[in-house]
Parts: C-alpha cells; sequence; structure tokens
C-alpha cells in the first residue's frame, strides 16, 4: 500500500481594483462630471466617489430614473477612457503586491465589478502586470472568477470583496484603503486585515513560508 501526498495548488492571489490597486477617485470624479454636463442631470462627483465598489448601475440609480439606468452606463462607459484613466494613480504598494506574488511563482489575478476593458486600460497606463483581468463580477459573483483560477488568497477594500473571498473559500485579506473601515471590514468576516498593500509582500512570505494551510488556519 502507497501513501500519497496532495501537492498544494500554484499560489494565486487575486486583486479588487478599486481603491485596492488603484485610487481611481479623481478619473471616476470626472467621468461623472462628463455625464452630468452632457445629460444635463446633476450628479454630485464627490459624494459618488466616496461608495466606490458596487457596479456602476447602483451609484447611477442615485441620479437617473431606472429607465435610463441602462443607457446612461453603457454612456458612461463610452466616456470612461477619455477622462480616467490619466488622472488615476496607483495606490501606494500596488506594483509591488503583485510582483511579490509573481516572484514566489504565483499568479496575480485582478478581479473587479468594473467594465473589463476600462480595468485593462487602468492597468496598462499605470505597468501593473496581472496574469489576468476578470470584470463585470461584484461581491459574492466573484467567486466565480476566483474558483475558476483556484485563488487561495483574495486582496480587497470593501466588505463586498471579504463575501467574495469568503464565498470562493479564498484567504479574506481586507485593507482599509477605500470606504470601509477595519472594523467593518473584520466584523464582515475578513481573515487579515492589513494597513496598506505596502504590508502584503512580507505577510505574503510568512504566508508562503509557513504553509499556506498553517497560516489560513491561525487566522481563519
Amino acid at each position: 500500500m502507497t501513501s500519497e501526498t496532495s501537492v498544494p495548488a500554484p499560489l494565486t492571489v487575486g486583486f479588487d481594483l478599486d481603491m485596492t490597486l488603484i485610487d481611481s477617485r479623481p478619473g471616476i470624479r470626472a467621468a461623472y462630471q462628463a455625464l452630468s454636463a452632457e445629460t444635463g442631470t446633476f450628479i454630485d462627483a464627490d459624494e459618488a466617489v466616496t461608495r466606490l465598489g458596487p457596479p456602476l448601475e447602483q451609484e447611477l440609480a442615485h441620479w437617473f430614473p431606472e429607465s435610463r439606468i441602462g443607457a446612461m452606463a453603457d454612456r458612461y462607459r463610452e466616456l470612461y477612457p477619455a477622462y480616467a484613466i490619466e488622472p488615476t494613480t496607483a495606490m501606494p504598494g500596488a506594483r509591488e503586491a503583485v510582483a511579490a506574488v509573481q516572484a514566489l511563482g504565483g499568479r496575480a489575478i485582478v478581479v473587479t465589478a468594473k467594465h473589463e476593458p476600462n480595468a485593462r486600460l487602468h492597468l496598462d497606463h499605470l505597468g501593473i502586470r496581472a496574469d489576468a483581468v476578470i470584470g463585470w463580477l461584484w461581491a459574492e459573483a466573484k467567486a466565480e472568477a476566483l474558483r475558476a483560477y483556484g485563488a487561495q488568497v483574495y486582496v480587497g477594500d470593501h466588505v463586498g470583496d471579504v463575501r467574495g473571498a469568503r464565498t470562493a473559500g479564498a484567504l479574506s485579506v481586507a485593507v482599509p484603503t477605500g470606504p470601509c473601515p477595519e472594523p467593518q471590514l473584520r466584523e464582515a468576516g475578513a481573515d487579515v486585515v492589513l494597513p496598506d498593500l505596502t504590508t502584503l509582500p512580507d505577510w505574503l512570505a510568512e504566508y508562503v513560508g509557513n504553509g499556506r494551510a498553517a497560516v489560513a488556519a491561525q487566522v481563519g
């Protein structure tokens, strides 16, 4: 009789985009202002950028009747490349966090609620070299991509990201760099809360060095 030894799957870490990898507030503000000017409909762009995370249609529902939301979402996405890409910056430690995964022989994937072509424009513009980009997924629906890619860890700034990680059975690593403060992320079930992405490479090295299962058991 022979014993079988399980081999860990290749390391795969998922990242949210807005307010996790990128500070898209200036660009999104500009895109909303352009949409407001074009349509003649008031949009409080400063308020809108405090609620980043959920799908665009949820935000547009604050400003447009239901019958117009689909068309306004399409128009916003058309305006987006001209207004939102250039002003957007990388969050501190974003490039280094993605590179740290890859330096360990792993894959870094981006799973976001954002329109996927616009997400790719952001990453290309900022030189953040993800191994895959999957868009149009929010909260629990993010588990679809996380499972498909075998992600063991998902990093995000929103309680919706925590729910997505937990639904996928992945370790939820949260950063309070977006609209959700640390207590809210912990209450939602985040396994680990880091101050920002600058601390992720050290945490990731410990996670891999100590054995993923052992670290997950300690924080889960």
